[in-house]
């Protein structure tokens, strides 16, 4: 009797210790991101991302050897709910979160990842978030920073008198002083600053205000949920003057819930699936879900490939040596080719590369100009 129940609790032991081997063999990854609330869109896009390149470097053999196990939580567009659910990833041993895409998310939710000491790869483009001081936060596109002084020389040629809307959350609102900062001085004027909510429906109140202010062109810099609506009603209320945006203007969804009202917007872009660089992943994209990836998918899809070339340059699965190892660092596309274009990150975790400004004609964003990189790298 004692010799079996001994064989029997070594038996489990063993199977113990293989489960642990087992899992000390994955890098487990925590994707929070926003699958309901006003942020759906953005969240879901970004999510699909992120799991399609899992399954392509799962079926390449992993990184390193080492396969990628995953999990997909909702933050419900709720900076409160991300913050628990990093919290949760951290404890329970994530190698790195992946979201969120909101501002106003992640500006709270990367306290925890940043106790974790592990890589917070993040959608949001509010120049406040990599302003904390977090060594371990990333972006997956522009911030503020780097995408608007772009947008800002277009304005400058094009209008001397502009209106701006912006949403009033983290996001907006960063935005709506980034850019007064940069035309501050220059030929163009601000005629009026109009406000919105996030998620607001009726934007007729705000249009006529923008048609009152007598400017010449727009600056729209609202949410991907709301472009939309605010596209049908400047068309509604007859608005033919230019309207000018960020890439949440010129999103595939917000292009095809617009319809027609999107014809003829201008947009800077740091990211589309019409570029040269990034159309075969947005046939692979839409071979998989069915819809156009907007620049959410792909911020996902080449997060992951980022990751994957900063644990293959740190040469171990050590969290903070992968942050390290992206933080004033550039990676080619070349040489890592899922992260699609040649990128560069500063010591803050904002990131540079190529972009493009397009403008929308027959219900597609058409790139118009590529623009360089607003601080290339030195040769």
């Amino acid at each position: 009797m004692i010799k079996s129940f001994t064989l029997k609790t070594l038996a489990v032991a063993a199977l113990a210790t293989l489960a642990v081997s087992a899992q000390a063999q994955t890098i487990k990854i925590a994707n929070i991101v926003e699958l309901s609330g006003p942020g759906t869109t953005s969240g879901s896009m970004f999510k699909d991302g992120v799991e399609m390149a899992i399954k392509e470097i799962n079926a390449a053999g992993g990184i390193k050897g080492r396969k990628i196990e995953y999990t997909t939580e909702d933050t419900q567009t709720n900076p409160g709910v991300a913050k628990g659910l990093t919290q949760k990833a951290v404890d329970n041993g994530a190698f790195a979160v992946f979201g969120p895409v909101y501002s106003g998310s992640i500006m709270v939710s990367q306290k925890e990842s940043q106790r974790g000491q592990i890589p917070n790869f993040t959608g949001g483009e509010a120049a406040t978030v990599t302003q904390q001081g977090n060594p371990y936060v990333f972006r997956t596109a522009f911030g503020q920073d780097v995408s608007f002084p772009k947008v800002a020389r277009y304005i400058n040629a094009k209008s001397k008198n502009i209106v701006i809307i912006y949403v009033n959350n983290d996001f907006g609102k960063s935005g709506l002083n980034t850019i007064k900062k940069l035309l501050d001085g220059s030929p163009t004027k601000i005629a009026a600053e109009v406000s919105t909510d996030q998620g607001q429906v009726d934007f007729s109140a705000a249009v006529l205000k923008a048609k009152q202010s007598g400017a010449d062109a727009m600056f729209a810099y609202v949410n991907e949920e709301e472009s939309a609506r605010l596209l049908r009603e400047l068309r509604k209320q007859g608005w033919d003057k230019p309207i000018i945006g960020e890439t949440t203007l010129a999103g595939a969804k917000v292009i095809e819930l617009a319809g027609t009202a999107a014809e003829g917007i201008i947009s800077h872009v740091g990211l589309t699936v019409e570029a040269a660089p990034l159309q075969e992943f947005g046939r692979k994209y839409k071979a998989a879900f069915n819809t156009v990836s907007d620049h959410n998918g792909i911020k996902g899809y080449t997060g992951v490939y980022v990751l994957k070339a900063a644990i293959e340059k740190a040469g171990n699965f050590d969290p903070k040596a992968a942050a390290a190892a992206i933080r004033n660092s550039c990676f080619s596309a070349k040489q890592h080719p899922g992260i699609l274009m040649d990128v560069c990150f500063d010591d803050k975790g904002d990131l540079d590369r190529e972009s493009y400004m397009v403008t929308v004609k027959n219900g597609k964003a058409v790139v118009a100009e590529t623009l360089p990189p607003l601080n290339p790298p030195k040769k």
